[in-house]
């Protein structure tokens, strides 16, 4: 999974980041209205933590922009702005939540996650596929009922197949997902042919179905039969 982090307050910022990314969340930042317009139109995320209050703009402008561009991404505005008025004007614009400063950082852990899972995965916390199973809070995946042994990214490019299903992601989408800022400074994508070749043969040798599909030229889907 990953995240945007649209905040202009460093201290607040690295905490958040911190803390996401000791469980297992890729995270990338925005300081600014410029940086965060900038991101949203070059990469897709799983959910953005959008501070209202920005140094050159507006955080319900970037609300505006992601309508526009309809994304799919998770919203939660993180402010100190407590009026009703902005509650109600940011929700219709399109956050999918709201938490206002100061915070408990488990706590907004906790409702990223919730608003991930209902925007991917109807709110379940089990995600199912055919003889597939993935636990979302437990990190671990069934084939069957065999326990693969499967590292962090390799069920993260999993959850990303899956919720992408009969979609073709290019290689260069799946490593900026797996890898955000660090894809951008890579000679060479060698490492997602690398995780999806595991994967592949992990489920394989559980007695899974051949569900990634290679898309000659272009990169991989998901696929049923």
């Amino acid at each position: 999974m990953k995240i945007l982090i649209i905040e202009d307050e460093p201290e607040i910022a690295d905490d958040i980041k911190q803390y996401f990314m000791s469980n297992g969340i890729q995270c990338e930042k925005a300081k600014n209205y410029r940086e965060a317009i900038e991101r949203i139109n070059m990469y897709s995320y799983d959910c953005i933590l959008l501070d209202l209050k920005l140094p050159d703009g507006e955080g319900f402008e970037i609300l505006k922009e992601l309508k526009t561009l309809q994304k799919e991404e998770g919203i939660i505005i993180v402010s100190a702005q407590e009026a009703l008025e902005s509650r109600i004007k940011g929700l219709n614009l399109g956050a999918d939540d709201y938490v206002t400063k100061p915070f408990h950082i488990s706590e907004l852990f906790a409702r990223t996650l919730s608003v991930i899972r209902r925007k991917k995965f109807l709110g379940y916390n089990v995600v199912s596929f055919n003889e597939i199973t993935i636990d979302i809070f437990d990190k671990s995946v069934r084939v069957n009922s065999t326990l693969l042994d499967m590292t962090k990214t390799e069920i993260e490019l999993l959850l990303y197949l899956i919720a992408n299903q009969n979609r073709v992601l290019s290689k260069s989408a799946i490593a900026e997902y797996l890898s955000g800022d660090l894809a951008d400074m890579l000679d060479s994508y060698d490492f997602v042919y690398t995780h999806i070749k595991n994967l592949k043969k992990k489920i394989a040798l559980a007695g899974g179905g051949e569900y990634i599909k290679t898309v000659y030229g272009t990169g991989y889907k998901w696929q049923d039969g």
